[in-house]
């Protein structure tokens, strides 16, 4: 049985005689959707664009709004919890690091040890926030309840202040970091793991025949070969803890300002009090934040690696 030749539309054979095409076009939109937009955006920072004004307004306004947002009261308790977040990183080392160690014994259960440790990373921001917004319920959370059970007069201890977790304005950030956490702790340990697993067998039954015991070839021969794995995920934490705006705004709200980062500051400016100059400017900090935060980080990574 014969076939017809298969027809090719112009539009078809134009892309296979130049396939850089292929090439431009995401390239374009790179270009268009990052870098033209980051340009946009420090313009509008320094444009005369004035607050409470709905209709934009690109003339040259000078560096008032950089002025402006140092000299605010809300400037450095926003960058002090934005940079409080990055507590996580050397928690959820410690602790992933210690999930790795007892998952590499290979003891029964390792598998949905594994798979339970890791459904909290599996969670998006807004569902982790909303449940531990439940957990910190004062009254009837599952925290002070579980508390109740143990004898701890939760009563006479919210009287005087204490036990009010995400209420407080005291404890609100160890709240929030106490969550992120959790959420976080089980990646580090499967990757910590992945990595503990590619270290030569060899290696350590040759350090087991020298008379070395487990701990110590653990201390000795196994974490130092971790630098890479550790580097990568001082990274992904630090990146998760500048961006975290759902995981807060869902556990705590946007008007709570002794939860306020950098992030969700911008946001109240731009969108509560429609000062969208002032909220660009914000925004160009922070990402000159990032830039110095993270730069180093990644530098070191690739060093190692």
């Amino acid at each position: 049985m014969r076939f017809a030749p298969k027809t090719v539309g112009p539009v078809h054979h134009f892309l296979q005689r130049h396939p850089l095409i292929w090439i431009c076009i995401p390239a374009a939109l790179l270009i268009y959707f990052v870098y033209v937009s980051l340009g946009w955006n420090l313009w509008v920072s320094v444009s005369d664009w004035e607050s409470g004004q709905l209709e934009a307004s690109y003339g040259w306004g000078g560096f008032g709004n950089y002025a402006k947002m140092f000299s605010s009261p809300d400037f450095w308790p926003s960058l002090r919890n934005t940079l409080l977040l990055f507590c996580l990183i050397p928690l959820c080392l410690l602790l992933g690091l210690g999930l790795a160690l007892i998952m590499d014994q290979g003891l029964r259960g390792t598998a949905l040890f594994r798979t339970l440790i890791l459904l909290p990373f599996a969670l998006s921001f807004v569902v982790t926030g909303t449940v531990w917004a439940y957990m910190y319920r004062p009254t009837g959370g599952v925290l002070n309840s579980f508390l109740s059970i143990l004898g701890v007069d939760v009563s006479a201890a919210m009287k005087a202040g204490h036990l009010m977790w995400a209420s407080s304005n005291s404890t609100i950030m160890l709240s929030i970091i106490i969550a992120m956490v959790w959420q976080f702790s089980g990646y580090v340990a499967v990757i910590f793991l992945a990595a503990i697993k590619n270290v030569p067998v060899n290696v350590i039954n040759a350090a087991k025949l020298d008379g070395a015991y487990m701990p110590r070839i653990y201390f000795k021969l196994i974490i130092p070969q971790l630098k890479g794995a550790m580097g990568s995920c001082i990274t992904i934490l630090a990146m998760y803890a500048l961006r975290s705006f759902d995981f807060i705004v869902s556990l705590v709200g946007y008007t709570t300002s002794a939860a306020w980062t950098l992030p969700i500051w911008m946001y109240n400016e731009a969108f509560q009090n429609n000062n969208f100059a002032y909220s660009a400017a914000i925004s160009c900090f922070l990402l000159a934040l990032v830039l110095v935060l993270i730069l180093p980080l990644t530098y070191w990574t690739n060093r190692r690696k």
